[in-house]
């Protein structure tokens, strides 16, 4: 059934609890100047979808942002209530049986107590296409009435010639109504790994379309998911839908007894290749009352349970300026927990302090987010604004570079950091459980204020350190013991020295040091840009320091 169709009357009827998110914390007018704006923005989406078959966000923000708008109606008692999604949808043909809708079923526990004390109860894909209503006469395919509003729609029987995958004449010549989804066929899909593709705007663009080509067309299929007027019993309904022509019913519709089955079979068709793209699942009893009695609204016999979003909406709680080891600025933005497929983000990095000056997000904004391989959150934009813009400390860029921060002055912390990082790790000395926690003790305790300092760290000195405890200050001075006996090859690396990996630096400091740009260039793989790099890697201060406090430790090639 529908995602979006089906979602909106049920977002004008529901409620979110406010425990799951709390009120902004607004003057009146920052708050009715941030649902005007929210507003605004829903209604052209609304215009868009509707009249233009164009879905310009995905479905899940769409509903996360209509149900923030409710929870900001509620938070701040406007009295005013949430634009009908649905009047741009509306046509002039009425429904002989209404579209009932669905209900949303939040989680786990909303499912659970929906399926208790129920029987006789069905699972099948929430196929994602557009909702319509085919009527046959005579066994002929003679009309499609769009859903529109639930109880009017637009006629679309002018398509019916260009559409060969609808079942244009039944096997029997008897009258039928029926309701499904018209949706875009699909190969293999699987909807965990691909997501929707964008396949219901295809399929409302087209049908709202003038003309409908014959190719286009033929990517049109056909679920039938309600016959108001069939057999009372769900079983004998998908047997005789099948021998009038409608096999994807009982095919994609499973009898079930326990939440467990419920969970199995979503979980089965997320993950398992169908022929169209789908966002959850349907659950529903076998018996209904008569169609004299359906209304444009979510009635109780059925409701949905959709997949793991796949897009979030989220609130920004803050934002950070990450520094790294070559002093580029990654600013992260903390948001309020959301849950992407089974993961749980807390903070999504936004990519590059440029990026972050474009978009100019600031704490209380609402971003989207999504999972980039199924596994990285990923920022995909900023959806709406708080009307109130925080200050923040942006890092001055011109600050840091690859030849900065190798104490950890004011303003360096971060930068030093990263360097102590990459010497302990694998492409440096290797150090075995020493990370960016163990330096920050080391730090704190003011016993690492250079990238080599902790050398001379005594055993004495390490068993004193706050939160080191007897073990771990053994443990870490046998990896500091390891690493004096490093080669010179990853002491080197370990400082960070700008070469390509796969380049041989031979096995003496003083060597390298006496190179200039030029001599590097004669390297393979290395440019003018690397060799200047180079060039001033050995030639910084800093460096060369670093290099003879190695020479005073012994450390081999310096």
């Amino acid at each position: 059934m529908p995602a979006r169709l089906f979602s909106l009357l049920l977002m004008l009827l529901s409620t979110r609890s406010l425990e799951a998110s709390t009120c902004p914390e607004w003057s009146q007018p920052d708050a009715r100047q941030a649902m005007e704006q929210l507003q605004r923005r829903i209604t052209t989406w609304d215009e868009q979808y509707h009249r233009q078959g164009q879905s310009e966000v995905a479905d899940e923000l769409y509903d996360q942002s209509r149900a923030q708008l409710q929870q900001w109606q509620r938070c701040f008692d406007s009295g005013t209530p949430a634009a009908n999604p649905l009047s741009s949808a509306t046509g002039p043909v009425a429904h002989p049986v209404p579209h009932t809708g669905l209900n949303k079923l939040r989680d786990e526990s909303a499912v659970r107590t929906w399926l208790n004390a129920k029987d006789d109860l069905w699972v099948q894909p929430k196929v994602d296409g557009v909702a319509a209503t085919l009527i046959y006469r005579k066994g002929q395919l003679v009309h499609i009435i769009s859903r529109g509003d639930g109880t009017h729609g637009h006629d679309w029987s002018r398509h019916i010639p260009a559409l060969p995958n609808l079942n244009r004449t039944l096997p029997e010549p008897i009258d039928l109504l029926v309701q499904g989804e018209l949706f875009w066929r699909l190969d293999d899909h699987v909807q965990a790994r691909a997501g929707s593709l964008n396949a219901r705007a295809n399929v409302a663009g087209r049908m709202g379309r003038k003309h409908l080509n014959d190719a286009d067309g033929a990517h049109i299929g056909l679920f039938v998911w309600a016959w108001p007027e069939g057999p009372q019993d769900q079983a004998s309904r998908l047997a005789r839908l099948t021998e009038l022509g409608f096999p994807l019913i009982s095919q994609y519709s499973q009898p079930i007894a326990s939440f467990t089955q419920a969970a199995h079979w979503r979980e089965h068709w997320y993950r398992t290749p169908l022929p169209f793209a789908s966002d959850g699942v349907v659950l529903r009893q076998g018996s209904r009352p008569s169609p004299e009695r359906w209304q444009a609204h979510p009635p109780y016999w059925s409701a949905a349970w959709k997949y793991p979003l796949a897009h979030a909406l989220a609130e920004v709680r803050d934002v950070q300026f990450g520094i790294g080891r070559t002093g580029r600025i990654n600013p992260i933005i903390h948001v309020a927990p959301v849950k992407l497929d089974d993961r749980t983000v807390r903070q999504v990095s936004v990519g590059s302090l440029q990026r972050w000056q474009q978009l100019d997000i600031r704490p209380g904004d609402q971003v989207a987010i999504s999972l980039a391989g199924l596994t990285i959150p990923k920022l995909d934009a900023v959806m709406y604004r708080s009307p109130r813009r925080a200050p923040l400390e942006v890092p001055e860029p011109a600050a840091y570079h690859p030849l900065s921060c190798w104490q950890p002055t004011p303003g360096c912390r971060a930068q030093f950091l990263a360097r102590l990082n990459w010497l302990s790790g694998k492409q440096g000395l290797n150090l075995t459980g020493v990370g960016q926690g163990t330096w920050e003790r080391l730090i704190d305790s003011g016993h690492v204020n250079h990238l080599v300092s902790w050398l001379a760290l005594q055993d004495s000195q390490l068993q004193h350190i706050a939160g080191l405890g007897e073990r771990s200050s053994k443990h870490l001075q046998h990896n500091f013991t390891h690493a004096r006996q490093q080669p010179f090859s990853s002491w080197i690396r370990a400082l960070g020295i700008p070469a390509p990996s796969q380049l041989d630096l031979g096995d003496n400091w003083l060597e390298l040091a006496q190179r200039d740009a030029l001599r590097w260039q004669q390297e393979a793989g290395v440019g003018p840009r690397r060799a200047a790099q180079l060039s001033a890697f050995f030639q910084a201060p800093h460096v060369q320091m670093l290099a003879d406090q190695l020479r005073q430790h012994a450390i081999e090639g310096f």
